[in-house]
């Protein structure tokens, strides 16, 4: 975790942040309905994309980022966990916390998760599972935006497994975990569509592969989407 924090050395990230965009990247994101096992699909995703390439340069990151910014806004890690939940303060409850000591807004929260997820995505070589990465990483070029779903109770039951749930608990859980994770993917775009289907490269059915399966169909879109367009670029520059 501690690579995570070199982003928030002001240098440092400022001078990954001004890069120019033809050096941005490669990054991947994996958004998740919830129970889609997108966290095992990037561990192994990683070992795929290095050992293929021959480097020691991928990396997988999720929940580290919310003690990174936790630390940089000088808060506690549930205040940012609260924002990632969707439990936002209301405005009056702003006006009276803004008398107190430490009070960190929902906007600096905002900005300071888009800076840091946007400068590690900038930097390369990343697989960003959630956190609004799909809305804060669109306009990287060399990206590719995998979505993971799969049928509601094949899901629920996947959740009872991992987390000891009952069936009715489970069934809230995803519910309520799916939302948030689709106002989240919102909340960091410009505007608001009621269909995110757009923002994804890919759409694959946990249901449907296996894990590794999963990595070997990103792993060779990775290299159709992002290898074309680094071949596409030389060409053009050979133009000139």
């Amino acid at each position: 975790m501690e690579k995570f924090f070199d982003y928030f050395d002001g240098r440092y990230r400022e001078s990954i942040l001004n890069k120019p965009p033809a050096d941005d990247g490669p990054v991947i994101t994996l958004s998740r309905l919830t129970g889609s096992d997108a966290r095992q699909v990037a561990a192994i995703l990683v070992d795929d994309l290095n050992r293929k390439y021959g480097i020691t340069k991928w990396r997988w990151v999720d929940k580290d980022i919310i003690y990174a910014i936790a630390k940089e806004l000088n808060t506690d890690t549930q205040r940012v966990e609260n924002f990632y939940k969707g439990i936002e303060l209301s405005n009056i409850s702003e006006m009276i916390m803004a008398f107190s000591d430490g009070f960190v807004s929902d906007l600096r929260v905002k900005k300071a998760i888009k800076d840091v997820v946007l400068s590690i995505c900038k930097e390369g070589y990343i697989i960003l599972v959630g956190r609004g990465g799909v809305s804060i990483a669109h306009e990287i070029t060399d990206a590719l935006h995998i979505r993971l779903i799969a049928p509601f109770y094949w899901r629920v039951e996947n959740v009872m497994k991992k987390k000891g749930m009952d069936i009715e608990t489970a069934e809230e859980y995803v519910v309520d975990t799916d939302e948030k994770r689709f106002n989240l993917i919102r909340a960091f775009l410009d505007k608001k569509p009621l269909n995110i289907d757009y923002l994804f490269d890919s759409t694959i059915n946990r249901s449907s592969f296996t894990i590794q399966g999963i990595s070997d169909l990103i792993v060779t879109m990775f290299e159709k989407k992002i290898g074309q367009q680094i071949t596409e670029r030389k060409n053009k520059t050979q133009k000139f």
